[in-house]
């Protein structure tokens, strides 16, 4: 892959992750536009190197923010870990299910029965941009007609009830490319009542946590991949996947901070809403392109 691709791939994966426009919904169609495979192994762990990079964004952004909030005290550092162990448990159990059920349904008899060979598929893109449009237009439209401040929650974070419902939705977005994770988390936590700020700070550290074992899984992927590759005598590159990747990731963290200034704004200004509008629109693009051949 050329390094320009490689920089264009990174400029849209850092703008749409930290957006909630789902990130891998516009780098697919970048690949399919650019004749890329996003089901390949290479490009899975290029994604997810992608998905690294816009990892450091967030806690370059964050930390002043989690450092008064999060780590204020050790009392509030606590209930912060418990509500992240339980946000993240309910989305590795979710996520892990949905993923093991659909590879033993809709990809039985396939060659090899794994998630990622549906992650290229526009027609399943453009129905996942809809529902996580719907789901952000929503939150938006409530935030706007909220009235009254939020009550206080014991260090400025969010509750376990709202923290668990966080989490279970983190775990929906897993399987399907499309359905933001961003965009469907800040939602579900403003809907559960939490502020939008507390729910964008819960969601993204939470985006911090969720993306070391993503890297792993792919790096697990693509060594299998390549020792198959390599026993049927068209090896893959492992070294330059990893440097292309490492490459991408520089580029996708300096767009994700443009990509956090923006949103931070949009919630502030209570803008959150046109999100989901973009979505829709980019839900029925992507439908247009698919039946156009892509």
């Amino acid at each position: 892959m050329s390094i320009f691709k490689v920089i264009i791939l990174a400029i849209v994966q850092g703008l749409a992750e930290l957006l909630p426009v789902s990130s891998s919904a516009h780098v697919v169609v970048a690949e399919k536009l650019m004749g890329l495979d996003p089901s390949s192994p290479q490009m899975t762990l290029l994604l997810v190197m992608l998905h690294t990079g816009t990892m450091f964004a967030v806690i370059v952004y964050f930390w002043t923010q989690w450092k008064k909030t999060y780590f204020s005290s050790g009392d509030a550092f606590k209930r912060f870990l418990v509500r992240v162990i339980w946000a993240s448990a309910l989305t590795a159990v979710i996520g892990e299910a949905i993923i093991k059920t659909i590879e033993k349904t809709a990809l039985k008899g396939a060659p090899k029965s794994e998630i990622e060979l549906l992650f290229g598929r526009l027609e399943l893109i453009a129905p996942a941009l809809a529902v996580a449009g719907l789901l952000i237009l929503v939150a938006g439209l409530m935030e706007k007609r909220r009235m009254g401040d939020h009550p206080k929650v014991y260090g400025d974070s969010v509750t376990m009830r709202q923290a668990g419902w966080i989490g279970a939705i983190q775990g929906l977005c897993l399987p399907f490319r499309g359905f933001s994770r961003s965009g469907a988390t800040i939602s579900t936590g403003m809907l559960t009542g939490a502020s939008k700020e507390r729910a964008e700070r819960f969601s993204f550290a939470l985006a911090v946590v969720l993306t070391p074992p993503a890297v792993g899984r792919e790096v697990l992927r693509l060594v299998k991949a390549s020792h198959e590759a390599t026993a049927a005598g068209v090896p893959i590159d492992l070294h330059g996947s990893m440097l292309t990747g490492l490459l991408g990731a520089v580029f996708a963290f300096f767009a994700g901070l443009v990509a956090l200034r923006w949103l931070s704004s949009w919630l502030e200004e209570g803008r959150w809403y046109l999100f989901g509008i973009y979505c829709l629109v980019a839900s029925g693009v992507v439908f247009g392109l698919y039946r156009a051949g892509y």
